[in-house]
Formats: structure tokens, C-alpha cells, sequence
């Protein structure tokens, strides 16, 4: 059942690209069936299936070992279940797309493709291949459709992609070569002994590889410049899946296969004294870092864009945690995460840019969006707030396990993760109240002047699309934080059925 998401998603791109030229309509409503096609597989799988669940498995490169094999866990059925949510959304939120659309929504549905493909290859030839796909379409979207400084945005995107790709395949070769050159099976290359000394210079290159996707500090400058410079379903798709194949392939690659790389040195310096903590100092800079520098941007979307640093910071700490909870905290924020910042972008970049035309908070603040474009103003409000860890939506018990998981490991790293999160408090509420609820004079800065007047007071009503899309992301957070057994029941079996030398209970 679940491979059909990725041949349902490359065949509509085929379809859109081949056959709806000149029809904009058309290719949005192929693309829509397409990615509702994806989501109802990813939900009935999510629901019918446990445990592990072998989908295909076929000769491919049999001089190689390597096999056409897909399966699917319940961390994947999460993952794909999240890609399933944001591609409709990113649909949705792209219906006013008016230039090549059918170029548009053909990247959009292969990148689409890509990424289930990653989430659910059991092969590590063919997660590569997929993982591979899924950085060509970012580029052309944003290069083509994208906004501010969208050429270096999409080119700084890609290059440090593919030097995460190049670390990643020096990695996976070299395991392929010392396992003796039979498979790229990730359940049979489990289950051999890489040497030690191995383990401990290959698992650093692969993690790290993943983890720049991931955004880890401080390689993460990608991020916020893909972000903003990506049209705002794009954004949706960097922040809300695209981060996670970095922070998957970390948990699913690395740190599954060589375990031992994270154990102690033998030796230390300033208290550093694995790769498990130097992983695990580097998420902390990330999350306060990210949160600091949010903090005092004036661009709307930039604000967004160093927001998703911090919190895939949170996710790399609960990957370093090495206990059941806080593993199980890792793909919850990764859920979490790919929901609240997918309803973030589109907040930003469709509903409020689309109609004032800029990002900017201060000539924002001058336009009293609070009474001219409530829908954006309540919207932000409460995603703002569920990306803060309210009670009641899924930030908050992902968070909460993230932080836990973490404490038993670094409790100094935790202090600091929380200062981090209560910056993030800081940094949502400045831009809420500059934005949306803002006391300024109207029309009285110069970029606020620049627009003319009746902008600053009349915008376009908001949409049948917006509202489905909005309705999508917020009842999957709020399903989630209400009931987190709906996710968990899925993820911790799989956390289980991990290496044991991974659960340790935060002690190695």
C-alpha cells in the first residue's frame, strides 16, 4: 500500500508536467487528487499496520547485492503520515501559483516522491537514490518561483546538500566495502560487527552529513536563506519534511549502524568526551542560537526561518539522549515541527506577504493587521503558541519528552535547551505583537508608505484553499497533542526494536 505514495507522486508529476500545459487548472487539480491520493494511503497504512511491514522487495543490481526493497516501521508510517499532511497543504497554499504551473506542481509532486521514497527505502543504495531526488526539485523551486535573492538562496541550498550527500556516500562505501561488498541491506548491515575503530570516524562523517539537512549548527545557514527565499509551499516542504530526511537518516543510518561511535573517547577535552556529546553540544548552540538570532530579526520570514533551527536543535538533543523517552521525543518534534512551521510559512509567506506585499515588521506593525486581516492575526496567534509548547497541540509533549529524555544525559545541555525554548517564547510574541497587534500610527514608515494607501486597510479575502489548509495542519497538531498515544503507540515499538546499545537509559 505504501509504496504507492511514491509511484502515485512521480506519475502525477509526469502526468502535470506532460499533459497540462496551458491548463492551470487542470494541473492544480491533478496535483490536489495526487497529494489526497498520498495522504489517504499514508492514513490507512498508519492505521492497519504495526510493527515492521515489508512492502517490496526485488532484484535491482544483483552483481552488487543491491536490492529494490521498501519497509516501513513505525517511525516511517509517522514520517510519511507528516509528508502526507504537508503536501496537501503545500497544495493548498499554492492554488494562487500563476506562472509555469505545471512545472511548479511536477517539482513540487517529485520532491514529493523523493521523500517518501526516503522515508521507506530498506536499502541504502536506493535511500540514497531517493534521498538524492528529493535535492533536485528544491533547487528549481526555488530558483524559479522563489523571491528574495531566490539564485543564491537555492544554489547555497543545494551545495550544501550535496556536501552532505558526498560525506554521507564516503560513509555508506566504505561500510559497504568493509561489511565484504554483499549488501546494502540496512536490517543485514545491522547485524555485522564493524570494527570500533571504524565506527568511530564513520559514524561522525554519516551523521553529520544528514545532520546539515538537518540543519545543525554550524552548518545551518542554508536553512533560513532557502527558507525565505522559497515560495511559500517550498518553505513548507524545507521546514516541514525536507529538515526531517536530515534528522532520519541520522537516527535510521548512523547512529543505527555504528552504535560504537558513540561511545566515550577514553579521553576528553572541556569535558567533551564523545561524538554522543560534541552531537549533543552542537544541537544546544542550535537551539539557543536559532532562538537569539529570531529574536531580533525584522524580517517576518526570517524569523520563521531561524525558529526551525532552534527546533530541529531539540531534535538532535533527543537523538543524543539515547533513551526510549527521549528517542520518542525526537519524532515527535519531528511531527510536531513539520505541522506548526508548514502553518508558520504559510501564515507568513501566503496569507499576510500575498496581500501587503512585504515582510517587513516594522511596516507590518503599521498596518493594524488585528483589524484589517484577523483570519492571519488568530491564525498566527495560535500557531505561534503551539510552536511555543501550549498544552493541548503536539509541541508541548514532544518538547516535554525531548527535555526529560535529555536530562538524565546532560543536564547542564537541558538548562541551556531551556533557556533556549523560553527565548522562543520571547521571539513569538515580539513578532506577534509588531505584525498583528502593533499600537503604531498607520502609514507613518517608509516602507509602510510605499505601498499605496488603500493596501495598508483592504485585502483579498481569504480563500477556500487557505482555510482548508489551515484546518489540516491545525487539527493534526491539536489530534496530536490531545491524544499522543495516536503517534507514540506507532513510534515507541520502533524506538524499542532499536540497537540495544543505542537504549541505554542515557548512560553508555
Amino acid at each position: 500500500m505504501l509504496a504507492w505514495t511514491i509511484y502515485l507522486s512521480f506519475g502525477g508529476a509526469l502526468l502535470i508536467a506532460l499533459f497540462t500545459q496551458g491548463r492551470p487548472q487542470m494541473a492544480r487539480a491533478l496535483a490536489l487528487v495526487t497529494a489526497l491520493g498520498g495522504l489517504i494511503l499514508a492514513v490507512l497504512a498508519f492505521f492497519t499496520q504495526s510493527g515492521v511491514a515489508p512492502i517490496v522487495d526485488a532484484a535491482w543490481i544483483p552483481a552488487m547485492g543491491i536490492r529494490y526493497t521498501l519497509s516501513a516501521d513505525g517511525i516511517s508510517r509517522v514520517l510519511v503520515l507528516l509528508t502526507g499532511f504537508a503536501a496537501v497543504a503545500g497544495v493548498l497554499f499554492s492554488w494562487n501559483i500563476d506562472r509555469r504551473v505545471n512545472e511548479f506542481f511536477g517539482f513540487y509532486l517529485a520532491l514529493i516522491g523523493g521523500v517518501y521514497g526516503v522515508f521507506l527505502s530498506a536499502d541504502l543504495f536506493l535511500f540514497f537514490v531517493f534521498y538524492e531526488v528529493a535535492i533536485v526539485p528544491k533547487y528549481f523551486l526555488i530558483a524559479i518561483w522563489g523571491s528574495t535573492r531566490r539564485e543564491y538562496g537555492a544554489m547555497k541550498l543545494a551545495l550544501y546538500s550535496f556536501l552532505g550527500s558526498a560525506m554521507v556516500l564516503v560513509g555508506l562505501l566504505a561500510a559497504y566495502a568493509i561489511s565484504g561488498g554483499h549488501t546494502l541491506n540496512l536490517a543485514a548491515l545491522q547485524q555485522f560487527a564493524f570494527p570500533v575503530s571504524f565506527q568511530m570516524w564513520a559514524f561522525p562523517l554519516v551523521f553529520l552529513g544528514f545532520a546539515i539537512l538537518a540543519g545543525i549548527w554550524p552548518l545551518h545557514t542554508w536553512a533560513p536563506t532557502g527558507h525565505v527565499a522559497a515560495p511559500t509551499a517550498a518553505s513548507m516542504l524545507l521546514a516541514g519534511v525536507v529538515m526531517k530526511l536530515g534528522a532520519y537518516g541520522c537516527l535510521r543510518v548512523a547512529m543505527t549502524l555504528f552504535p560504537h561511535g558513540l561511545d566515550p573517547w577514553g579521553w576528553s577535552f572541556l569535558g567533551i568526551g564523545s561524538w554522543r556529546a560534541v552531537f549533543a553540544l552542537l544541537a544546544v548552540i542550535g537551539i539557543v542560537y536559532g532562538a537569539a538570532v529570531a529574536l531580533i530579526q525584522n524580517d517576518f520570514k526570517f524569523v520563521i526561518g531561524y525558529s526551525s533551527v532552534s527546533h530541529m536543535g531539540l531534535v538532535l538533543l533527543g537523538l543524543m539522549s539515547l533513551s526510549q523517552i527521549g528517542l520518542d521525543g525526537a519524532v515527535l518534534q519531528m511531527f510536531s515541527h513539520g505541522v506548526l512551521a508548514g502553518l508558520l510559512f504559510a501564515t507568513v509567506g501566503r496569507i499576510v506577504y500575498e496581500r501587503t506585499h512585504t515582510r517587513d515588521l516594522s511596516a507590518l506593525s503599521r498596518m493594524h493587521l488585528s483589524r484589517t486581516l484577523p483570519f492571519a492575526a488568530w491564525l498566527f496567534v495560535l500557531a505561534g503558541m503551539a510552536s511555543m509548547g501550549l498544552p493541548g497541540f503536539s509541541g508541548f509533549i514532544a518538547e516535554l519528552q525531548v527535555l526529560i529524555g535529555a536530562w538524565a544525559a546532560f543536564p547542564v545541555f537541558t538548562v541551556i535547551a531551556g533557556v533556549g525554548i523560553v527565548v522562543g517564547v520571547a521571539y513569538t510574541w515580539r513578532a506577534m505583537q509588531k505584525a498583528f497587534f502593533s499600537d503604531a500610527p498607520a502609514g507613518s514608515s517608509p516602507s509602510a508608505l510605499s505601498l499605496p494607501s488603500q493596501e495598508l486597510h483592504v485585502f483579498d479575502p481569504i480563500t477556500w484553499a487557505e482555510k482548508a489548509g489551515v484546518v489540516l495542519l491545525l487539527a493534526a497538531s491539536l489530534a496530536v497533542g490531545l491524544a499522543p498515544r495516536l503517534l507514540l503507540d506507532q513510534i515507541t515499538p520502533a524506538v524499542l526494536a532499536l540497537p540495544h546499545t543505542l537504549l541505554t537509559g542515557g548512560r553508555l
